[in-house]
């Protein structure tokens, strides 16, 4: 299918058809995450050049995200399979030679510089799947070998992050993927197969598969209290702040969790915790609601897209951003085990930060086309 209708596509006027209040929305979220992180170093000299940092970190990215969102959807798809075979080739160069770090072997080092290449597959697969698919449902509804394939191109690159070992995005990828499968039309039996082989695998996932210190973040996650000076101190510190916030919040910079550095790694992945003890129920009921602001309208972008592969991408896309935001305040709540997935824009970091923000483009890309149709290709 050639494109149907000629659309105006000067610069200008992509500009002008960005989905604004999203945009808006996120750079807000960034402001604010600059000043969570003055709050949460301020009482350590050696962080006190971070929320600078980050403050550079989101201006880079929004340009980052208007540069990407002003590529074509046809581009986007025709770069997808390249991608995503680039980023496995990567995936499977750090398991050969990649840099160690934290005990972990994530890295690739080019000039003295590391790349986390786990990251860049999170937005390849996306793309490759959003891609896979449209060429099936062009055609009809996808059959059950369509669901095989896109399982094998899901279950290779998770089984190479997870060997890392990275549990945390070897579960986005595998939440993205699940993701993209159902809104291309999985059948809900084969939904509910799925649950039923996970939850009966469960065990021996347990016991097989994870190492040693995930097994102790599960149980830590379960009961905190097992181990108050070890693994439960930062998720027990981490409830008491929440505890502590009440509706409204003791102030901002009158955190006494926070103001006394009693949550190791509060500018990152704990962060959240700030912002419940300074800010409350209410500031945290506040982010939350602008997060759901920021997916709402990126399923409604998804929704009225005319190209199966900018629905798939676009729906990807809000799942990924969510899982970001659904896992990080989940297990500094305590609800989930601690797997190091940061609050986007909030907490300290940049990878992340980039990862999003490439997300957010696909959607606004999107949107920009979304009265294209593509061809079986997923070019127009």
């Amino acid at each position: 299918m050639a494109y149907y209708q000629p659309i105006d596509d000067n610069l200008l006027s992509r500009i002008f058809r960005l989905p604004w209040i999203m945009i808006l929305v996120i750079i807000g979220l960034g402001v604010f995450g600059v000043a969570v992180l003055y709050s949460a170093t301020i009482t350590n000299p050696t962080e006190a050049n971070l929320p600078g940092v980050h403050a550079v970190r989101v201006g880079i990215a929004v340009v980052f995200l208007f540069v990407l969102a002003m590529i074509p959807l046809n581009l986007w798809s025709a770069v997808a399979y390249g991608a995503y075979f680039a980023a496995l080739l990567m995936l499977l160069g750090v398991e050969f030679y990649g840099a160690m770090g934290g005990g972990a072997q994530r890295w690739l080092e080019f000039g003295g510089r590391r790349v986390q290449p786990s990251e860049f597959m999170k937005l390849a697969l996306l793309l490759a799947l959003a891609r896979f698919y449209h060429q099936q449902l062009v055609n009809g509804p996808a059959k059950f070998y369509h669901h095989l394939i896109a399982l094998v191109m899901i279950g290779a690159p998770v089984a190479l992050v997870f060997k890392q070992p990275d549990l945390g995005t070897a579960l986005m990828l595998a939440a993205t993927g699940f993701a993209v499968m159902f809104f291309a039309g999985l059948r809900y039996w084969m939904i509910i197969l799925t649950v039923a082989v996970g939850i009966c695998s469960a065990p021996l996932a347990y016991f097989y598969v994870l190492k040693d210190y995930q097994r102790e973040r599960v149980l830590t996650a379960i009961d905190p209290s097992r181990d108050p000076l070890g693994a439960g101190y930062q998720i027990q510190q981490a409830e008491i702040a929440i505890g502590s916030g009440g509706a409204e919040g003791r102030g901002y910079m009158k955190g006494t969790q926070s103001q006394l550095d009693y949550i190791p790694e509060q500018h990152t992945d704990f962060i959240f915790t700030v912002i419940a003890e300074e800010f409350g129920f209410v500031g945290s009921v506040g982010l939350l609601a602008a997060w759901c602001l920021v997916l709402g309208i990126g399923l409604a972008i998804a929704g009225r897209c005319r190209s199966y592969f900018g629905y798939l991408a676009a729906s990807g896309a809000v799942v990924t951003i969510a899982f970001y935001v659904i896992v990080n305040i989940g297990m500094v709540s305590g609800l989930l085990p601690v797997v190091g997935v940061p609050l986007p824009f909030i907490s300290y970091g940049g990878t992340a930060m980039m990862t999003v923000m490439a997300a957010l483009a696909v959607i606004c890309a999107v949107n920009l086309d979304r009265d294209r149709h593509l061809s079986l290709t997923g070019l127009f």
